[in-house]
């Protein structure tokens, strides 16, 4: 007996939760061949304004929690991807293009960064920090901290690797982020929503949006509630960086990388999670 198939739509992924873009509009992605995968949302400015202000509300819970706390949930972000993993490669091989290989050994270098950073979770505090030399009577400490809403804007270059190697430093040390996925590759993105979503991570605290980058990223770099910017594509630099001063957002622009670049330990660091920090200085009585 011949059956229907259910065909998918993929929703964005804001607040916790899988919703429609507001303003009803979806596209139909297709395989090399011009075979139909599924179809995703396409997300509006509204829809942008809604991730933002999730993300808003996450912060505060978890930025709050333990590093060890945060190093738990991405570990557990990465059991996921590991326990998926065979779901991960067959889509890259679809939406991609990767042949069986390619695809399972950039699912397993997703679920390593992941990993990796998971173990700076309690490591960047001591790095970036100090107890500073004075010659007074009070302490001086400076604490890296989290800058807030984090704006991802995810690398063309692949379709898995490079959006988790952008979200992940950005959120270990506690941020919030709105990532905007590549506009290739959007069905890879939005099933590792639905990865974080069974990770223990706060609603919110990671957003993912489908669309078109040319319409998103321009609003994303004037929102007066985004602190910060990673965007690896020329096209938009001059209007991010003039729309971006109007709040003196941190703006990490560089130019796009390709997949062995995103493979290789080079996309890896402790100076991707200082990227994304503050570096606080107070001082304390000696004795009080």
């Amino acid at each position: 007996m011949s059956r229907l198939a259910v065909s998918k739509t993929y929703k964005l992924y804001i607040g916790g939760k899988f919703v429609r873009s507001e303003s009803g509009r979806a596209m139909e992605r297709l395989d090399k061949q011009g075979r139909f995968i599924a179809n995703s949302c396409h997300a509006s400015r509204k829809d942008l304004r809604d991730a933002v202000k999730a993300a808003r509300t996450a912060f505060d819970d978890w930025r709050g929690r333990t590093p060890y706390n945060r190093a738990q949930v991405l570990y557990r972000a990465a059991e996921m991807l590991e326990a998926r993993s065979s779901e991960f490669e067959s889509l890259l091989s679809r939406e991609a293009g990767l042949g069986r290989d390619a695809a399972r050994t950039e699912v397993q270098a997703a679920v390593d960064r992941l990993v990796y950073y998971c173990g700076w979770a309690d490591k960047f505090g001591a790095l970036f920090g100090s107890v500073n030399p004075v010659s007074a009577a009070y302490f001086d400490f400076s604490v890296p901290e989290p800058m807030g809403v984090v704006g991802v804007v995810a690398d063309e270059g692949t379709a898995l690797i490079g959006l988790v190697s952008q979200v992940a430093p950005v959120i270990v040390s506690g941020n919030a982020c709105v990532a905007v996925a590549s506009d290739k590759y959007p069905l890879t993105a939005l099933e590792l929503g639905e990865v974080l979503a069974t990770s223990d991570l706060p609603g919110g605290a990671v957003n993912l949006l489908t669309g078109q980058k040319a319409e998103l990223v321009p609003h994303m770099a004037r929102h007066m509630d985004v602190n910060a910017m990673d965007y690896r594509d020329e096209a938009l630099d001059r209007e991010i960086i003039e729309l971006g001063t109007e709040n003196l957002k941190r703006l990490r622009l560089g130019r796009k990388r390709p997949r062995a670049w995103w493979l290789s330990e080079r996309a890896q660091g402790p100076e991707q999670i200082e990227a994304f920090v503050e570096t606080k200085t107070v001082w304390h009585p000696i004795g009080a």
